[in-house]
């Protein structure tokens, strides 16, 4: 995987109580038809595990477009992970999953210049008790994310 510092959302941000916007937004100028060519995802990465002391936390990561670059106008949402705490509703998954090391993608579907905003950027939304984590988000090409190593049970004793 190829990261790059151009393309980095946020890096090693804690997150804490409401949530927070990414630490940098991409700014596509003119030229606004993502998703094109080669399909593009938003890399998140945990780095510090999801606080669950409460156990009333919610994490949702959203990848979004705005029209200026606090992304505080024309927001228009791209993609959304959930992630509750106990037994989650579907479609959120397990805020148990929310560990140092664990990767998800939001993928950027295909859409036209009148489509998207001129900003791309992150958001968390936070709630509960008590949440807190850090993470890292990148603009990646799908293919570049995929995990490369995938391990597969041999079937063979060795006695």
């Amino acid at each position: 995987m190829i990261l790059d510092a151009q393309a980095q959302f946020s890096s090693s941000q804690a997150l804490t109580s409401t949530g927070a916007v990414g630490e940098n937004v991409i700014d596509l100028q003119v030229a606004r038809s993502m998703g094109h060519g080669e399909p593009l995802g938003v890399l998140f990465v945990v780095e510090v595990a999801a606080d669950q002391t409460s156990g009333d936390e919610d994490y949702t990561f959203e990848v979004e477009y705005a029209t200026n670059a606090a992304q505080s106008t024309g927001r228009q949402l791209v993609g959304r992970r959930v992630f509750e705490s106990g037994t989650p509703d579907a479609p959120a998954q397990n805020a148990d999953l929310l560990v140092p090391g664990f990767k998800f993608v939001i993928p950027i579907p295909a859409v036209s210049i009148d489509e998207a905003a001129r900003y791309l950027g992150i958001r968390s939304v936070m709630a509960g008790s008590t949440p807190t984590i850090t993470i890292s988000a990148w603009l990646q090409p799908l293919s570049m994310i995929a995990d490369p190593i995938i391990h597969y049970a041999n079937n063979s004793t060795i006695a």
